[in-house]
């Protein structure tokens, strides 16, 4: 592997982390199959421990911010424990064509999907919700 190429993909894909919430699917696992020359499960497996450490450090300063849901981000990575596990049983049944094209799939769906609210006027279904300090029950 070549260090200094899988330095700056850690640092660009923590950068978009904390920009936009995003680093180990959307970032890390595209750049090292492409870039770096990983199969789809070897950088699948290597991006679900590096988006612990990104977790950490960027939970720690959107905390700061009165960005982070403690109770929602509990349930929703309790629940989540289960799905990973079945997915890794998966992603090491089936061929790594296959997994590459539907990784490919869901970014294609997650990219419409986002770009749909993005455009979507504030007052329809789908469009921007209140930020946090507007939400009942936050505070700064």
């Amino acid at each position: 592997m070549d260090l200094i190429l899988a330095g700056v993909i850690c640092l660009l894909g923590g950068m978009v982390g904390g920009l936009v919430g995003v680093g180990g699917g959307a970032i890390f696992v595209p750049a090292m199959t492409v870039f770096i020359g990983l199969g789809q499960v070897e950088a699948e497996a290597t991006s679900l421990l590096m988006i612990a450490f990104v977790s950490v450090f960027g939970t720690w300063r959107h905390r700061r911010y009165g960005n982070v849901d403690l109770r929602d981000a509990a349930v929703v990575g309790l629940l989540s424990a289960p799905g990973v596990m079945i997915g890794v049983v998966v992603a090491n049944a089936v061929p790594e064509r296959a997994l590459r094209i539907g990784f490919a799939a869901l970014a294609l769906f997650m990219a419409w999907r986002l770009m749909r609210r993005a455009f979507a006027a504030p007052d329809q279904p789908g469009g921007t919700r209140p930020t946090a300090p507007d939400r009942p029950g936050r505070q700064r």
